[in-house]
């Protein structure tokens, strides 16, 4: 090639010199290994049969990709099928899995069908067979990870509030007494709404009547835990001008009017001079029974204190009905005598009495235990409160008409539980993971928590090795970080619909708006008007 251009030769002619001098160079360079490179080619991963072959847990019909078209096939022609149902929702049920992440209802399907002998994987839980689903963001409005005051009234007002506090706007600071008092400052409740509009109303929980989850919609507190007078007096403020959860509960509206009570917490009731039905003193400072001012105000209402009780309650001829099941919280399904009931006989005595009201109800039904056993780590207690929530969930929609009842499913916030690793097609949900180890060598649990209260190390700092301690449903699974007891996560949480205005609960949401949805599908609060 002829290169006219002097100053194009010159450059050419600087450019091959350089090239000439750098080669001895260029030759001893050597480009540094890509970290990430370096980490996927290195994974400590014991490579098994079920890693490069068929796992033997894998069902012989999965082998075919029939199987899988079939399946997609037929899972699309009910989506295509399902009728867009704009009724008119006479009876809405709200269930709320208190500290019930995503990944809890993935191990918690996965044990319900190893449970049953399958591997796990391919199990669902009735609640996620719903038509419609979504995302809730369930941050407050002075905190990034919430806490169950702050979500129970987002969810039950349609308003966000600090955390701690119950029934308030977010004027109101925490443990003003003041504040939290004032009428200008308290807002309504589905339960309000629901009562306004001539229907019955109540709710169910596995903590306490004076828990967080179900006071939201009847409480107007500045602390979640003003729970009788004593707590009041023990956060340095008068019990005689701030009226504790529990005097609200049975004496102001809407608590007063509610048809169903049913949960734990007698002791908050009950002044310290008595002994409840559990043996213990009640924990009341001020001398009032708040059980004998309930009955005087429901005359034909009927108390409940143990399964017996529940079961043979005549619904057809009682006006209401309260249940305390214990001094303080329920205890968990799996360490429960057969004297306390379960979450489903509760629920289905309950929804049995509801179902007789002619302009229908609203009932929250809380698996408050959930958050419990995740606070302790204790998985395998979390996952079986969780399955027990599923199965009242599972009765709640044999017991009811989809095209007249609107239920919801939802959490109020999640834990940092994580699902890690490759663990093989039917692995042990709260067992180790059998194809993987850490850098130490030491396997590791399939599932595990960020936070919480143990590290299992050895004196020299060293993780132990799990290998022959787990399997009890009780026991307490690892923690990143070692702390007495396990925290809130603040991601995302899931919510199911099925019934009337069901397409109305997708997307991601604000967790305020699903009462809105839910007063919308059943012609109540603001939205009565909306409705011909």
């Amino acid at each position: 090639m002829l290169i006219e251009d002097r100053s194009i030769r010159v450059k050419l002619c600087t450019v091959l010199c350089l090239i000439q001098l750098m080669a001895p160079a260029l030759a001893n360079f050597h480009a540094p290994t890509s970290p990430r490179r370096k980490a996927q080619r290195t994974p400590n991963i014991v490579m098994g049969d079920s890693m490069t072959t068929t796992n033997r847990k894998t069902p012989p019909a999965e082998m075919d990709p029939k199987f899988w078209n079939d399946q997609a096939q037929s899972e699309l022609q009910k989506r295509l099928n399902e009728p867009l149902n704009k009724n008119r929702a006479k009876n809405v049920i709200f269930f709320l899995g208190d500290g019930m992440p995503l990944t809890a209802i993935t191990a918690a399907r996965i044990l319900q069908g190893q449970r049953l002998g399958y591997p796990g994987e391919e199990q669902l839980l009735s609640f996620e067979k719903f038509p419609a689903t979504g995302l809730s963001r369930t941050y407050c409005t002075n905190v990034q990870v919430s806490d169950s005051a702050c979500t129970s009234t987002a969810y039950l007002t349609g308003v966000k509030t600090n955390s701690l506090m119950l029934g308030v706007n977010a004027k109101v600071n925490y443990n003003n007494c003041t504040a939290s008092m004032d009428p200008a400052n308290h807002l309504t409740s589905l339960y309000d709404w629901a009562q306004a509009a001539g229907k019955a109303s109540g709710f169910i929980t596995t903590t306490t009547l004076t828990h967080a989850s179900p006071s939201g919609g009847y409480a107007h507190v500045a602390n979640r835990q003003w729970q009788c007078d004593a707590d009041v007096l023990e956060y340095d403020n008068d019990p005689s001008t701030c009226t504790d959860m529990a005097q609200q509960l049975i004496s102001q509206q809407p608590g007063r009017m509610l048809d169903v009570l049913m949960g734990g917490g007698m002791g908050k009731f009950l002044p310290k001079t008595v002994t409840d039905f559990f043996g213990n003193r009640g924990e009341r400072l001020d001398g009032r029974n708040l059980l004998t001012r309930w009955q005087n105000l429901h005359p034909n209402g009927v108390i409940t204190r143990n399964r017996e009780e529940l079961l043979r309650v005549n619904i057809s001829k009682v006006t209401n009905i309260m249940g305390l099941y214990n001094s303080d919280l329920m205890q968990y399904h799996l360490k429960a005598d057969d004297d306390q009931p379960t979450l489903s006989e509760m629920t289905g005595v309950a929804l049995a009495f509801l179902n007789q009201k002619p302009n229908g109800y609203f009932i929250f039904i809380e698996g408050g235990l959930i958050d419990y056993g995740n606070h302790e780590n204790k998985l395998g207690i979390a996952l079986d409160e969780l399955l027990e929530f599923d199965k009242a969930i599972h009765l709640a929609r044999i017991m009811t008409d989809p095209a007249e009842t609107l239920i919801v499913v939802t959490a109020d916030h999640g834990h940092p539980l994580s699902f890690a690793g490759f663990p093989e097609r039917g692995n042990d949900i709260l067992g180790l993971n059998n194809v993987a180890q850490g850098l130490d060598g030491v396997p590791y649990a399939t599932m595990d928590y960020a936070v919480g209260p143990q590290q299992y190390m050895n004196p020299n700092g060293t993780r132990m090795d799990l290998t022959d301690k787990m399997g009890d449903p009780e026991f307490v699974m690892p923690s990143y970080i070692d702390l007495t007891y396990g925290v809130h996560s603040g991601e995302d949480v899931a919510v199911y619909a099925s019934g009337p205005w069901e397409h109305l609960f997708t997307g991601v949401m604000q967790q305020n708006l699903l009462p809105h949805l839910m007063a919308y599908a059943s012609c109540i609060g603001d939205n009565a008007k909306m409705c011909g």
